[in-house]
């Protein structure tokens, strides 16, 4: 399900996503609720499942990060310990073989665009834009193709192309910046 798409662009985080809720067999729901939301100074849009965003919407309380902080070492360090937390409060988290994993989201902060995965590893990718979900590879393809248009409209385009060609992206499509 999902289709969740992010551009960092001078100095602003536009987080775009779907609104289908897919039950993993046939079923498809356009769900009134938002996959993408902002979050004190923080833009996120969600996959994996509507229950993790709602945790991360209403209940992750995110630290304050000191000045002298670098943001990637207060990301990967004191941001996802609050979203374990919050994930395992919640009783989202899962643990096998004593891995434990959550969900992934993008996030936007400071005009920098992350990927927070499953396993709580965060990545920044180089080229200033990213997606996840079943539509991801469709929607990477369209962010590639539209380099150079005004952020929100290559967004659009990105989710129009996955809801086109993937069974798990619907419309109304939201977008958020920071």
């Amino acid at each position: 399900m999902t289709c969740i798409v992010g551009i960092a662009h001078k100095g602003t985080v536009y987080i775009g996503g779907d609104s289908a809720g897919v039950d993993g067999r046939l079923g498809l729901t356009v769900r009134a609720d938002r996959k993408v939301f902002i979050n004190d100074e923080y833009v996120m849009g969600f996959t994996s499942s509507f229950r993790m965003g709602q945790l991360l919407n209403h209940a992750l309380a995110i630290p304050s990060r000191h000045p002298d902080t670098d943001l990637e070492k207060f990301l990967v360090t004191d941001f996802v310990d609050a979203v374990r937390n919050c994930l395992k409060t919640g009783g989202y988290a899962t643990r096998e073989n004593e891995a434990e994993s959550g969900g992934t989201f993008l996030v936007g902060v400071e005009g920098r665009l992350f990927t927070v995965h499953d396993d709580y590893q965060v990545g920044e990718n180089v080229d200033g834009y990213a997606a996840c979900g079943c539509g991801e590879d469709i929607a990477l393809g369209s962010l590639h193709s539209t380099v150079g248009q005004p952020p929100k409209k290559r967004i659009e385009m990105a989710l129009k192309a996955a809801e086109r060609f993937s069974g798990g992206v619907r419309a109304p499509f939201h977008i958020e910046s920071i």
